[in-house]
């Protein structure tokens, strides 16, 4: 067996896995996204992979070298579809309401002017995210009309894509944590919470991961969320509500998991590299 590492940079999280294939004797190639070149015509060479495992930073790269891959046949560890959904909170959100996976009640609107009658007549606080991104960046916490304005107008400024669509989300009350899940297959192998004094509670910004254990709860809700967006590897952000109701946030699809190996126990790397060589097998 053969597989190909699409990566853009060796993260621990990529050198965890490297590590997991030369333990398990697996053939591996690393293929720079950066440089690759897919020739349409020619795919003789990409099937000489019997599975590739898409590792990259950049979304759009990702998901351009994934449409391709796919349209070839060639299996890929997330697919083309898993990627285009999980890299859009739009269409992640549209996906779980389809499957009737309970999250945040979202609004959408073009405009900062009709952005700002959405977020009067959701009512404060609420919660606005770019389109696409993640690591927690460009989210902004709303509490009243004038940061409204003063955020919509700074997005209506800028003007690029992440800001041209306005995500508007419910302001979930949770605890000082939320759950973070991993969905390998169609097992939840493990999960996380994160603690932070500030209402964002990604790791990647300082928030401190604990052993989460699974319960039927969250294993039943993260593996629904992961059949939502296409199944694959994905992890699964989840928020506690004060009657104890969990909705699920966000998935994602190239998920770092480094700060979760020690808390959990859980060889993640390894589970990652089972699932992508049963892919490759089948």
């Amino acid at each position: 067996m053969k597989i190909g590492i699409l990566y853009s940079r060796i993260r621990a999280e990529e050198k965890l896995i490297i590590r997991a294939l030369a333990e398990r004797g697996v053939a591996y190639e690393l293929i720079d996204v950066r440089r690759a070149v897919f020739d349409l015509a020619r795919p003789e060479a990409w099937r000489a992979y019997d599975v590739i495992l898409e590792r990259c930073i950049s979304h759009s790269r990702a998901l351009a070298a994934l449409q391709i891959l796919d349209s070839w046949g060639v299996p890929c560890v997330n697919n083309a579809r898993v990627a285009q959904v999980c890299g859009s909170k739009l269409e992640t959100t549209l996906a779980l309401l389809a499957a009737s996976v309970p999250t945040p009640r979202v609004q959408i609107a073009s405009t900062s002017e009709a952005a700002l009658a959405a977020i009067e007549a959701m009512g404060y606080p609420v919660v606005l995210k770019p389109a696409v991104g993640s690591w927690g960046r460009l989210l902004a916490k709303i509490n009243d009309r004038e940061a409204a304005e003063a955020v919509l107008e700074h997005k209506a400024t800028l003007g690029s894509y992440h800001h041209s669509i306005f995500y508007i989300q419910e302001y979930v009350r949770k605890p000082d944590r939320d759950i973070r899940s991993f969905v390998v297959g169609e097992k939840t192998i493990c999960a996380i919470t994160r603690h932070s004094s500030h209402w964002i509670t990604n790791t990647a910004r300082g928030g401190r991961a604990e052993n989460c254990p699974v319960t039927p709860q969250i294993d039943q809700l993260s593996r629904a969320a992961a059949r939502a967006v296409g199944g694959g590897i994905v992890a699964v952000d989840l928020l506690e509500m004060e009657d104890g109701e969990l909705l699920v946030n966000e998935v994602n699809y190239t998920m770092e998991f480094r700060n979760s190996i020690e808390p959990t126990g859980v060889d993640i790397p390894g589970r990652i590299v089972e699932y992508v060589v049963e892919v490759g097998g089948s």
